[in-house]
């Protein structure tokens, strides 16, 4: 379910990022996110130079994912894979202009969501499990661009927190652009130090002995009590689950270049490694014997994915926007995603974007379905998410951005909703929905 859930939020945060680029790029190849900032109100006729703090922007997002299936790694590759999640967050972009008038950025952000599973309930076998569960993940960058050397460097943080999963994180991140200001060359480094509860199924958890003329149960708090004949409680064991680490550090590379005043390319390269307890605790594994077992992974991992972008301007109202990238890893999958948006400005206002994206993996090579793995197997999972499979995903973008912004206000300058349609190969198929917010 762990997985699962991931997926929904990385899936909520593409769609927000999605509308925050066409944002960016409707005005054509000029708009460039790394183009020279002159707030207008930073010089006047006396020389004087603003530096004061000012709110640049704020993002309101919010979506809605509803998933279905029936191969749930809770139950071992069987069962209900139904997920509810509803998120909702905020980014606030601060500018201000230093010393040296370089441009500082300081962006703050967070979220929250709640999300509802019903093979959660399956942790314990008696139904005892958390069917739902909600996470926070704030998060902030503060960037320094250089406009006159084309350069820029920036720091961030990360947290996200829920009942099984804790994780901080930070990065480095640095951008330079050439001399004629039409490539930029980027790097990020980033390490993200999680925590995982060890969350058992109730099957592989001793069960405490009472002694003669006592009872031992459970509290709703999860707490332990021994409780004599006459009702009266002796004694009350506080139960705190053990947590494991888990580490991963990842090398972003990109280089973009502006080909022709219509067509931008831009080649991404990242370098990953994991460490640490790398499956769930609560993922059940039922071997060919009829036997089961909690998934079992190797402590490491390594990634490493290319992919390409190529953005092209067709006239005034067109843009194409296409990706491709190539995935493999020493678990033994090997994918490849490709994807079209095509962004088509109706009026001056409102834009549409229809989009698509297909993708395919090979197996893990330490996966097989319900009861198909062997006790002698070294590693073995039944998560589907380690399967062969092929998906697509398909939707639409309405975005609003009137000159004189969303009512007649200046400030509620944006206005996007995206709606989005997966499927797998493997039966799972979900439907997302997000609306984003943009003030200035």
């Amino acid at each position: 379910m762990k997985k699962i859930y991931l997926s929904v939020i990385g899936f909520s945060i593409l769609c927000r990022l999605s509308a925050h680029a066409q944002t960016r790029s409707n005005a054509g190849p000029a708009d460039h996110p790394f183009s020279v900032y002159t707030p207008a109100s930073a010089h006047d006729s006396t020389g004087y130079t603003s530096r004061a703090l000012r709110v640049d922007e704020v993002n309101l997002f919010s979506s809605y994912y509803d998933q279905t299936g029936n191969h749930s790694a809770v139950t071992g590759g069987i069962g209900t894979q139904n997920v509810i999640d509803f998120s909702t967050g905020l980014d606030l972009h601060l500018v201000w202009l230093g010393q040296s008038l370089n441009k500082n950025t300081l962006t703050f952000g967070f979220g929250y969501d709640h999300h509802s599973s019903a093979s959660a309930a399956y942790v314990a076998l008696n139904g005892g499990g958390k069917p739902g569960g909600d996470r926070i993940y704030p998060s902030l960058d503060w960037t320094v661009e250089n406009t006159q050397k084309g350069t820029s460097f920036g720091i961030g943080a990360y947290y996200s927190g829920e009942y099984n999963y804790k994780s901080t994180g930070a990065d480095l991140h640095w951008a330079v652009k050439t001399k004629n200001r039409n490539g930029e060359f980027g790097m990020k480094l980033q390490g993200y130090f999680d925590q995982v509860t060890l969350i058992y199924p109730s099957e592989f958890i001793p069960a405490p002995v009472a002694q003669p003329g006592t009872m031992i149960i459970t509290t709703a708090s999860g707490n332990t009590q021994v409780i004599s004949a006459n009702g009266e409680v002796l004694s009350t064991t506080k139960n705190s689950l053990p947590t494991t680490p888990r580490t991963t550090v990842s090398a972003s590379l990109s280089y973009s270049q502006m080909l022709s005043s219509r067509l931008q390319i831009m080649l991404l390269v990242d370098v990953v490694t994991q460490s640490g307890y790398l499956g769930l605790p609560f993922h059940r594994v039922y071997f060919a014997n009829g036997k089961d077992s909690i998934e079992k992974l190797p402590s490491s991992r390594f990634k490493l994915p290319v992919g390409l972008r190529a953005n092209y301007f067709l006239g005034d109202n067109v843009v194409l926007r296409s990706y491709y990238r190539y995935y493999t890893d020493d678990w033994g999958i090997h994918s490849n995603t490709a994807g079209l948006e095509v962004a088509y400005k109706i009026s001056p206002f409102f834009s549409i974007s229809p989009f698509y994206r297909y993708y395919d993996q090979s197996a893990a090579k330490y996966f097989a379905p319900y009861e198909a793995h062997s006790p002698n197997d070294a590693f073995y999972t039944s998560n589907y998410e380690y399967a062969k499979f092929q998906s697509n995903f398909y939707g639409v973008g309405l975005r609003i951005a009137p000159p004189n912004g969303i009512l007649g206000s200046p400030i509620f300058h944006e206005l996007e909703i995206r709606y989005g349609h997966y499927s797998q190969t493997t039966g799972l198929a979900s439907d997302v929905v997000s609306l984003n917010l943009g003030f200035k």
